[in-house]
C-alpha cells in the first residue's frame, strides 16, 4: 500500500469477502489461535518463530513465523521431546479461518484425551482411504481432475481452489496432501501442506473450514489487487437497493383517472366540463365494478363543488 493510499479511508472499510479461501490473511492470525487461546503462550521475539502456543503437556505445538513464507507450523508428538509424528504448514496467504479448522479439531482432541495418552486421537494413524481426508470437499461439489499417475486432484466449482494427494511419496515426513487456493503467485496462492502420518480427520477438519461458504471480514486494503476480480466484496452494513414493485392493472387505472381529472382542472372551462364528466363517468363505472379507490375519490371530490378552488393554478 502506497503512502497516498494510507490516507484513503475507503481502503480501511470493512467488507465481507467470499469465497473465504481467497480472502487472504487478516494481518493478525487471531482466528487460527482462538480455539487454543487458553493454552500456554511462549513469545520468542528473537527467533524466526515469534510465538508458540502449546498444549499444557507440550505435545501439540502451534508455531507462528511472522516474517516467513511458511507462516504457521503445527506439529504433534507422543511427548514433549519426541520427534513430531506429523507436521502441517500454512503459508502467509492462507486465511487464518482455514487454520482454525485444524486448531479447533486439535483443541477438541486434546480435551478428550487422557494425560500423556499415546492413543490420543490427534496421534491416530491416517485412514487407508484417501477419500476420508477430503470428504468435506467432495460433499461441497468439488470434482476430480485428470492427474499424474499416483496422484489425485480435485478442484472447487470455480476452479480457484483445489487439493492434491500424492501417493507416490514414502517416509513419515513426506508431504502427501496439499490444499491450495488462488492463482499461482507468491502473493496470491494459499497453501496448506500435511505430512504422511497426519490423521485423516484433522485434514478433513481443515478441508471443512476451506469449503465453508460463509464470508469473512477483511479491510479493503488487505485484498490483493490481483484477487479483486475473483472475490465478492460486500461492505458491512450495506443493504441491497429496494426494487420498485411493478404497477398492477388497478394501479394503472387509478393513475389514468387521476391524470385525466388533473388535466381537466387545468383546461378552459368549456372543455373542462366535458373532461370532468368523462372522468367522473369512469370513476362511477369503477365503483360499480368494485374498482373504486380512495385515490380517485380524493382527487375527484373537490370538483363536485363549482365554487371550490381549482388545484394547479
Amino acid at each position: 500500500m502506497s503512502a497516498r493510499d494510507a490516507y484513503d479511508p475507503h481502503l480501511f472499510q470493512e467488507v465481507l469477502v467470499s469465497p473465504m479461501y481467497l480472502a487472504g490473511p487478516d494481518g493478525t492470525g487471531d482466528a487460527g489461535f482462538a480455539p487454543v487461546a487458553h493454552w500456554p503462550h511462549h513469545h520468542l521475539e528473537d527467533g524466526p518463530c515469534q510465538l508458540v502456543v502449546a498444549s499444557p503437556d507440550q505435545r501439540i505445538r502451534i508455531g507462528w513465523f511472522g516474517d516467513d513464507f511458511e507462516l504457521w507450523k503445527i506439529t504433534a508428538a507422543e511427548d514433549a521431546v519426541s520427534t513430531p509424528r506429523w507436521t502441517a504448514t500454512f503459508n502467509h496467504v492462507t486465511p487464518p479461518e482455514i487454520v482454525a479448522g485444524l486448531t479447533t479439531a486439535l483443541a477438541h482432541d486434546y480435551a478428550e484425551a487422557d494425560a500423556y495418552d499415546i492413543n490420543a486421537r490427534f496421534l491416530a494413524s491416517p485412514s487407508p482411504y484417501w477419500t476420508d481426508a477430503i470428504r468435506p470437499l467432495t460433499d461441497a461439489g468439488w470434482t476430480r481432475d485428470a492427474a499424474e499417475r499416483g496422484t489425485v486432484e480435485y478442484s472447487s466449482p470455480d476452479d480457484q481452489a483445489g487439493v492434491l494427494i500424492d501417493n507416490r511419496r514414502s517416509g513419515w515426513d513426506a508431504k502427501t496432501v496439499e490444499l491450495w487456493a488462488g492463482p499461482p503467485s507468491w502473493g496470491t496462492r494459499a497453501e496448506a501442506v500435511f505430512t504422511a502420518r497426519t490423521p485423516s480427520h484433522l485434514i478433513a477438519a481443515t478441508a471443512s473450514a476451506m469449503a465453508d461458504s460463509a464470508p469473512v471480514i477483511r479491510e479493503r486494503h488487505q485484498i490483493d489487487r490481483e484477487m479483486e476480480s475473483l472475490v465478492t466484496l460486500t461492505p458491512i452494513g450495506s443493504t441491497a437497493p429496494q426494487v420498485p414493485r411493478p404497477p398492477t392493472p388497478l394501479d394503472v387505472r387509478r393513475t389514468a383517472v387521476a391524470q385525466a381529472v388533473h388535466r381537466a382542472a387545468r383546461a378552459p372551462r368549456s372543455a373542462a366540463d366535458l373532461r370532468v364528466m368523462a372522468a367522473r363517468s369512469r370513476t362511477a363505472t369503477s365503483t360499480r365494478t368494485g374498482a373504486h379507490t380512495p385515490v380517485t375519490a380524493a382527487v375527484a371530490r373537490p370538483l363536485l363543488s363549482p365554487s371550490a378552488p381549482r388545484r394547479g393554478r
